[in-house]
């Protein structure tokens, strides 16, 4: 099984609230980590009602966390609304 981490591209027009911002999933493939994400208002923000970003790789990234890299968090998503 593999970690994965998933976060809306810079380009993207996403909401500042009621939405989420970022995974981390395990699965063994992008597809099936993609599939694990909920949507929060950014699947109606800007797109078809029912559209889900997170499974878009032109909206999303979604990368593969290995053990190899620095100390330190991999993902903090905070927002006070």
């Amino acid at each position: 099984m593999k970690l994965w981490i998933l976060k809306p591209k810079p380009h993207v027009d996403w909401p500042n609230y009621d939405a989420y911002f970022g995974h981390v999933v395990r699965a063994e493939t992008e597809e099936e980590a993609r599939e694990f994400c909920l949507c929060g208002d950014e699947g109606v923000y800007g797109a078809e009602p029912g559209c889900n970003p997170w499974l878009d790789s032109t909206k999303t990234t979604c990368q593969e966390l290995t053990q190899n890299g620095a100390s330190g968090v991999v993902l903090s998503d905070f927002n006070a609304g």
